[in-house]
C-alpha cells in the first residue's frame, strides 16, 4: 500500500465517526421522514401505503397553510427585533469593564432556561386577573385570549428569552474587529452613529448572516413556548407549523400528513437560507 493510499485511508478513518455522526442522526431521520409520508398509520395499527395521498391531502389543506403563514409572521416579528436589540446589548456588553463578564451570562440565562418553564412563568405575568404586567400598568388585558395581541405577546416572550443569545455572537464579533481599522475611521471622523453605521455593521456581516439564518429556523422550530402559552389560540391565531405537526402526529394520530409537513417546512426553510446566503455572499468579507 503507497504512501497516497494510506494517506486517504487515514483520512476516511477519522473522518468515520463524524460521517455515522451525519447518517444515523440527520440522513437516516429524512429517509424516515420521506418514507412515512407515503404511508397512513394510527400509531397503533399497521402502516398503510397511500402513495401521494399524504401530499395532495396537506397541501390542499387551509389550517396548515394558515399555520404557515402565522409562523411567517412570528418570524418577521422576533428576528428584526430580537437582532436589533441583541446588537444594542452587544454594543454595550463589548465594552472591557469590572462585571461585563457577569453581564454577558445574566443576558444569557433567559436563553438557557426550559422553554416550557419561561413559557409557564410568562403565562402567569400575562394573566388577565392577577398577572404582574396587567397589575403594574393598572388595566385589565388580555393578552393571550385576544387574537390582535396573542401572536404578539407570543414574540415579545421569544425575543425577551433569545435576546442574550444574539448579543453573546455580537460581542464576539465586535472584539474580533482589529482595533486599528476602528482606530484609523476615527482619524476620518467616523465617529459615534458614523462608526457603527459604516465600520461595525458592515465587519459584522458574517455575524449577521449566521444570527438571521439561525434567527428565522429557530422560530420555524419554536414549540414548547407556544405550547406553554396559548397552544396555538385564540382561534388558530398561534398555530404555529410546530404546533400543527404536533397536533397532526399526536392529538389526530395522523403522523403520515405530519410528515409531509415537515418535509414542505424544510423545504420553506432551506429557500430562505438560501436567499439569505445569496444576499450576503458578495456583500462579505472574512478578512479584515
Amino acid at each position: 500500500m503507497n504512501r497516497t493510499v494510506r494517506r486517504v485511508a487515514t483520512s476516511y478513518a477519522l473522518l468515520l465517526p463524524s460521517l455515522l455522526g451525519v447518517g444515523c442522526f440527520l440522513l437516516l431521520p429524512i429517509g424516515v421522514v420521506l418514507w412515512l409520508s407515503l404511508h397512513s398509520w394510527n400509531l397503533l395499527g399497521p402502516m398503510r401505503f397511500t402513495g401521494p395521498a399524504n401530499w395532495r391531502s396537506v397541501l390542499g389543506d387551509r389550517q396548515f397553510g394558515h399555520s404557515l403563514l402565522v409562523t411567517l409572521a412570528l418570524t418577521v416579528l422576533v428576528v428584526p427585533a430580537q437582532t436589533a436589540l441583541g446588537f444594542g446589548v452587544a454594543a454595550l456588553l463589548a465594552r472591557r469593564g469590572r462585571g461585563s463578564a457577569v453581564l454577558r451570562v445574566v443576558y444569557a440565562l433567559p436563553w438557557m432556561c426550559a422553554p416550557v418553564a419561561v413559557g409557564v412563568v410568562w403565562q402567569w405575568i400575562f394573566a388577565p386577573t392577577g398577572g404582574a404586567l396587567n397589575a403594574l400598568l393598572g388595566r385589565r388585558i388580555e393578552w393571550l385570549s385576544d387574537t390582535a395581541l396573542a401572536l404578539p405577546a407570543v414574540a415579545m416572550v421569544i425575543v425577551w428569552m433569545n435576546v442574550g443569545y444574539v448579543a453573546l455572537f455580537f460581542v464576539a464579533g465586535i472584539r474580533a474587529i482589529p482595533a486599528e481599522i476602528l482606530d484609523a475611521g476615527a482619524l476620518d471622523g467616523a465617529t459615534g452613529w458614523r462608526r457603527v453605521r459604516w465600520l461595525i455593521l458592515p465587519l459584522l456581516r458574517p455575524t449577521m448572516f449566521f444570527v438571521l439564518a439561525t434567527g428565522v429556523l429557530s422560530v420555524f422550530q419554536t414549540f414548547d413556548t407556544v405550547y406553554a402559552l396559548t397552544r396555538g389560540g385564540p382561534g388558530h391565531h398561534t398555530d404555529v407549523v410546530a404546533m400543527r405537526m404536533y397536533s397532526e402526529a399526536f392529538d389526530a394520530a395522523r403522523p403520515g400528513r405530519a410528515a409531509v409537513m415537515a418535509v414542505v417546512v424544510f423545504a420553506v426553510m432551506f429557500v430562505i437560507t438560501l436567499a439569505q446566503h445569496r444576499y450576503f455572499r458578495d456583500r462579505t468579507s472574512y478578512e479584515y
